[in-house]
């Protein structure tokens, strides 16, 4: 097995649905049946390895030309689900995000315009064709958006230390940790509606709203059994075992929301005071020498 390292490993965080195979269409489902049958299914290390693999070539390949093949599987009550990687179509949209994560030079330098342009040409052509797209996975680097917490319970979370005995940047021994919350579909669609009339209540317009609409309304074009992932992904490797250990960022929002709810200003203000001095440490970590 390769060694897991911060170069490998970007700092991203990802949330996931899985979908029974009876979601797909023919002959999807009968191709991921078979794949879920091999044992030799490739994990979320590999999918991030290409695609790293993809920016060597001058010029570099900003998006895969063709779309994968592989998934996320999992089994729920004995029904199995299906995550598609969608590479391609995650890749397109992400590229039409970086110029709010780089500057321009810098962005200039990883993938020239042209290079940006034709993916863009390409995702355009490719959209009049797929008007429906979307993908099984969102992902956000250095951070959990606060919205995503709203979609789980602090019941749910899994955490296992792994067997390495550091962690931080250069930790690359033995398996990593895991943090993730999973929840069933129509759970995580139930606690979206509650919250929203929540803050929408008790709140002006802004970020957390708009944001858990717009995660709401991406829960809504999957099957209703699906399963929901909230998995700290890369981001186990840039927090301690007792920063990890002591996160229990759901609870904080669940927290929140419900003081919110009762009217209780100021144990909403701890809770969010909590969360953001707790994901701001790990945001100041992105332009850390």
């Amino acid at each position: 097995m390769p060694k897991v390292s911060s170069v490998i490993v970007p700092y991203a965080s990802y949330l996931r649905v899985y979908e029974p195979l009876a979601a797909f269409p023919e002959p999807e489902r009968s191709h991921w049946a078979r794949y879920a049958r091999r044992p030799d299914r490739p994990s979320y290390q590999d999918e991030l390895r290409r695609s790293l693999a993809d920016l060597l070539p001058v010029p570099p390949v900003a998006v895969p030309v063709h779309e994968s093949a592989d998934a996320f599987v999992t089994e729920v009550e004995g029904v199995l689900c299906v995550c598609p990687w969608r590479t391609r179509l995650r890749g397109w949209r992400a590229l039409g995000e970086l110029g709010d994560e780089l500057p321009v030079p810098v962005l200039d330098a990883v993938l020239p315009p042209l290079v940006r342009h034709q993916a863009a040409q390409d995702y355009e052509r490719w959209l009049t064709r797929n008007p429906d797209a979307r993908p099984w996975i969102r992902t956000a680097t250095w951070q959990v958006p606060l919205d995503w917490f709203v979609l789980v319970s602090d019941e749910e979370r899994e955490y296992d230390k792994g067997s390495g005995e550091s962690r931080g940047p250069g930790a690359d021994e033995g398996a990593p940790p895991v943090l993730r919350y999973r929840t069933p579909m129509v759970q995580a669609r139930r606690r979206v509606a509650r919250g929203l009339r929540t803050l929408r209540d008790t709140l002006d317009e802004g970020p957390l709203i708009d944001g858990l609409l717009d995660v709401g309304r991406w829960l809504e074009e999957f099957h209703p059994r699906s399963l929901v992932e909230l998995d700290y992904g890369g981001l186990v490797h840039v927090l301690s075992a007792g920063d990890l250990a002591g996160d229990h960022s759901a609870a904080d929002v669940a927290v929140g929301i419900e003081a919110l709810r009762d009217g209780d200003g100021e144990a909403a203000g701890e809770a969010y005071g909590r969360l953001v001095e707790r994901w701001q440490a790990v945001r100041d970590r992105r332009s850390a020498n």
